[in-house]
């Protein structure tokens, strides 16, 4: 695995229900997409909790950090985390 960065992001709910709630990732510390439906997979750390996971771009070219309640906590819409990426680079 390979450092991607650590960043601050703002929370971020896609509104209805089930939305998903992610981190915007800074294109700085993004890494390029290596699989389908422009996902690539990442190991995450977002205030201390740790996971295997994968960051999407989405059709504006954002890459998001998909964030489970499991690691949110309490905290949701507009709230900051701090996160830290790391992934394969090929």
């Amino acid at each position: 695995m390979s450092y991607g960065g650590t960043f601050t992001a703002r929370l971020r709910r896609i509104p209805g229900k089930g939305g998903w709630t992610f981190a915007p990732v800074p294109e700085a510390c993004a890494p390029r997409v290596t699989h389908g439906w422009g996902r690539t997979p990442v190991r995450a750390t977002v205030d201390g909790v740790t996971w295997e996971t994968s960051v999407w771009r989405d059709r504006s070219g954002e890459t998001l950090l998909p964030i489970p309640r499991r690691v949110r906590g309490g905290r949701g819409d507009g709230d900051a985390v701090r996160v830290t990426l790391a992934f394969d680079v090929l």
